[in-house]
């Protein structure tokens, strides 16, 4: 074996393991959040999740829907402005989490998240828009 098929041998080796990772993940994602596990890497995937910080410290996020919706997160409570979170967590107990939810926690886990420093007014105008749409 010459010094220039060694490396190329580690690489390949490394790519296999990064692969079968992958898919052991997945997998685990699969079992224990259900459908909604797939989209959910998709969105991080597409850098779908942004992290709004105000000055003060107060935390939301955000996150682009594949509808193309803007949907508004809060970790702190598990919750998630999606009709999807309404119908099938919070009234039918179906789901743990709906997958904008779930993006955001592997978007943390990964460090995938898009971070977006915010003024207070401006996160101010955001909740007071979220609750407009939902009144």
């Amino acid at each position: 074996m010459d010094g220039s098929t060694l490396p190329a041998v580690a690489e390949e080796l490394l790519r296999e393991i990064r692969k079968a990772f992958q898919e052991t993940s997945q997998g685990m994602l699969k079992f224990i959040f259900g459908p909604c596990a797939v989209p959910a890497l998709d969105l991080v995937d597409q850098r779908s999740v942004t992290r709004l910080r105000s000055p003060s410290g107060r935390i939301l996020y955000q996150v682009l829907g594949s509808s193309g919706k803007l949907y508004t997160c809060y970790s702190s409570c598990h919750y998630c402005t999606c009709p999807a979170f309404g119908f099938s967590v919070l009234q039918k107990s179906e789901s743990l989490l709906c997958k904008h939810i779930l993006a955001v926690y592997l978007s943390q886990a990964l460090g995938a998240c898009q971070e977006l420093p915010v003024s207070e007014e401006q996160l101010t105008n955001i909740l007071l828009a979220e609750e407009e749409d939902e009144g």
